[in-house]
């Protein structure tokens, strides 16, 4: 909120002293994209956190597995493992082990465990085990499988990750020559078509600023959703792209132009 309130008293200091003036609009959008830089930022962090706790779940089901092979209960095997550091997932294993030791039933426990997470990879992991459990499977080749499905979702995201890398520069790119095509389209060819009188009549003016601008935000938009779509497998992804491809295109233009429209 005091991001918010620090970019909402800039935008008034830009009205007071830019406004009507050349460098307003650039301002106006660099104070605007800071106000919600916060939210950026925790945006990545989540990000970074939900890798480090897919990738902890790994190391805990790799230990669950060896300790349920040597006889140990699953609950059991549970309560001591969650006394090892496990980074990021640590707050969920001790709330996990402390449910089981109260007394909750191990797979009401997981549950609640795979939601607090909010994880889509350990929500699906421990609905199989679940179900192994329910239907009176070996667990410990459940949880084996868990794990090689899990290492094999981290592997295909990084394989797409890798391969789309080079689609997504030429995305961003293709994006910004298309901004240079459509101001050099009004800036320099239109003014000259305007100027041209043809049988001695002088061509209505017409103002296609609004539709450029408009063209290049929808342009951003759908370039935005689908590169964060090829890239990372979600919308919300594309979402970040696209705010991102569109406020660059909306200072470039204000910068070069001095206004939006």
């Amino acid at each position: 909120m005091v991001e918010i309130f620090i970019s909402l008293l800039a935008v008034a200091i830009d009205v007071y002293f830019f406004w009507g003036k050349r460098p307003f609009w650039p301002v106006a959008i660099i104070v605007l994209s800071l106000g919600w830089l916060h939210f950026w930022i925790d945006f990545f962090a989540e990000n970074k956190r939900q890798k480090e706790i897919e990738l902890k779940f790994v190391e805990f089901a790799r230990t669950l597995v060896e300790s349920v092979k040597s006889g140990v209960s699953i609950p059991r095997s549970i309560m001591n493992i969650a006394q090892k550091d496990f980074g990021a997932l640590s707050p969920y294993l001790k709330k996990l082990a402390h449910q089981i030791e109260w007394g909750i039933p191990t797979r009401k426990a997981l549950l609640t465990f795979s939601a607090d997470t909010n994880n889509r990879v350990i929500k699906r992991s421990v609905s199989i085990l679940v179900e192994a459990e329910q239907s009176g499977g070996d667990i410990s080749n459940v949880l084996e499988s868990v794990v090689e499905s899990v290492i094999n979702i981290k592997k295909m995201r990084e394989e797409r990750k890798s391969s789309v890398y080079s689609q997504i520069v030429q995305g961003y790119i293709v994006y910004f020559i298309f901004i240079v095509i459509m101001l050099i389209l009004q800036l320099w060819l239109f003014p000259k078509l305007g100027n041209l009188s043809v049988g001695g009549s002088t061509p209505g003016e017409f103002n296609l600023n609004p539709t450029f601008f408009g063209l290049i935000m929808i342009q951003g938009f759908f370039a935005g959703i689908m590169i964060g779509k090829f890239s990372e497998g979600t919308i919300k992804q594309g979402v970040l792209h696209a705010l991102i491809l569109m406020t660059v295109a909306a200072l470039i233009i204000t910068t070069v132009k001095g206004s939006i429209l």
